[in-house]
């Protein structure tokens, strides 16, 4: 071989192991260009996981949203009104749905019909019958579904289910879990379409459904009945007045709740400012939607205040409160077992700011869990790069705490929701899970 032979070759075969060395980047199409799709799935996705995922496609019922999206993302992917046209146009390998709660179940089943992976954020879907048609759509397609329940990924839910699975409180008999939403985070709810019931599906699914998730996950177990009571106590009818939005309301002196949602606010990322304006006011000619919708609508048909209790498989009982108007924001979860009990609080507003995990063995002394420094950055406490890391990176590689979700965590977790909104709409009756869709 001469010299330019030889250099030909080296070239050749060196491409040939540059090229075998770099895998196919995942292309990922979005539908749902809002404030969660933008902020979890577009822009960090975009930062940090260009190696390995390529964004080719973004889908929005207001194709000003989906072009307001281009830019705050980072991308040149071609924006769509027509899921079907971008679909077919892009041909992505993988779908992130990203809509309302209760437009779910229509892009999950026509993503897998169409033979893509698809990714939903919680909820799965927002009541029993779009359940029972995701659960036949996966059962007729064989094709992957995942849910991303973020709250599995915190440090201190994966330590406590490395706990329940080395049987430290010994048999898990009861589980008490208690989420405050303060008067910025859960009111946000009432201002937004969440405040319909066939929107959101209540807040048992569009914010409740975390924690359902979380503690169907550490039990390993299904809830086979719940019943619950709800109800609207500061928000909707309840308020002394009202408007259509907080832009445009007369008594913007008098309500504490007043936001202009053109101005900045510290209670929320200082990036998020200029966002809700470049999404949602900018693009309201289009839709109509109101960002900044009164809180006081009389319309409003969700609940403020909730209280639920199921039954589970495994005979553990688990009581579960959420209140939306609290001074601060933060939750209280406590798992009692045979040989001792798990506590775990995290608080934050109000004027103070505490976390604590804590393990207490039967007749020993409680002690405090330390948890190592955060090694992830990112939405939740870093958990959202976790979801992310294990769905596009595969990490960790074997998943032993089990924290991918699929289409069952998901269903289970929505029907634990369902059957407690329906509970309180038959005055608080028990609803057996099995009564809404054939498992």
């Amino acid at each position: 071989m001469d010299r330019r032979q030889f250099l030909v070759s080296s070239v050749a075969a060196a491409a040939s192991a540059t090229f075998a060395a770099e895998p196919r980047r995942i292309r990922l199409a979005m539908v749902g260009t809002g404030e969660r799709g933008i902020d979890t799935w577009g822009q960090p996705v975009v930062d940090g996981y260009s190696d390995v995922v390529e964004i080719v496609g973004l889908c929005d019922i207001n194709s000003l949203r989906a072009k307001a999206a281009q830019d705050l993302i980072g991308t040149k992917a071609p924006a769509y009104v027509d899921f079907e046209k971008m679909v077919r146009e892009t041909k992505p390998d993988m779908l992130i749905i990203t809509t309302m709660d209760a437009a779910h179940w229509r892009y999950i089943i026509r993503g897998l019909e169409l033979g893509l992976e698809v990714l939903t954020e919680k909820p799965m879907c927002t009541d029993e019958m779009q359940c029972q048609a995701i659960l036949d759509a996966v059962k007729k397609t064989g094709g992957k579904l995942t849910i991303t329940f973020s709250a599995r990924h915190s440090p201190e839910a994966q330590k406590i289910k490395e706990l329940l699975m080395e049987k430290a409180i010994g048999d898990v008999i009861s589980v008490d879990s208690h989420e405050y939403l303060d008067t910025s985070h859960g009111a946000s709810y009432f201002r937004r379409w969440h405040h319909l019931k066939e929107n959101s599906g209540t807040l048992l699914l569009t914010e409740c459904v975390h924690h359902i998730d979380q503690v169907n996950w550490w039990l390993a177990s299904n809830p086979v009945e719940v019943s619950a009571q709800g109800d609207l106590r500061v928000y909707g009818r309840r308020g002394a007045f009202r408007s259509t939005h907080c832009r445009v309301c007369p008594f913007k002196q008098q309500c504490q709740f007043y936001w202009d949602v053109n101005e900045r606010r510290t209670d929320i990322p200082d990036r998020m400012n200029p966002w809700y304006v470049k999404l949602y006011v900018n693009c309201e000619s289009e839709d109509g939607y109101l960002r900044d919708g009164c809180l006081f609508r009389e319309d409003t048909n969700i609940y403020d205040t909730m209280s639920l209790r199921a039954w589970y498989e495994n005979g553990v009982i688990f009581t579960h409160t959420t209140n939306a108007f609290l001074p601060y924001e933060g939750l209280a979860t406590s798992i009692n077992g045979t040989g001792g009990r798990i506590d775990w609080s995290r608080f934050r507003g109000g004027g103070f700011q505490s976390s604590e995990l804590r393990l207490a063995r039967a007749f020993g002394k409680s002690e405090l869990i330390q948890l190592p420094p955060l090694s992830r950055t990112g939405g939740h406490g870093g958990s959202d790069s976790s979801m992310k890391d294990l769905v596009f990176r595969h990490q960790p590689e074997n998943d032993p705490l089990g924290l991918r979700a699929d289409v069952y965590a998901g269903t289970y977790a929505t029907l634990l929701g369902t059957a407690g909104y329906r509970s309180i709409e038959r005055g608080g009756e028990k609803v057996k899970v099995s009564s809404l869709v054939r498992l």
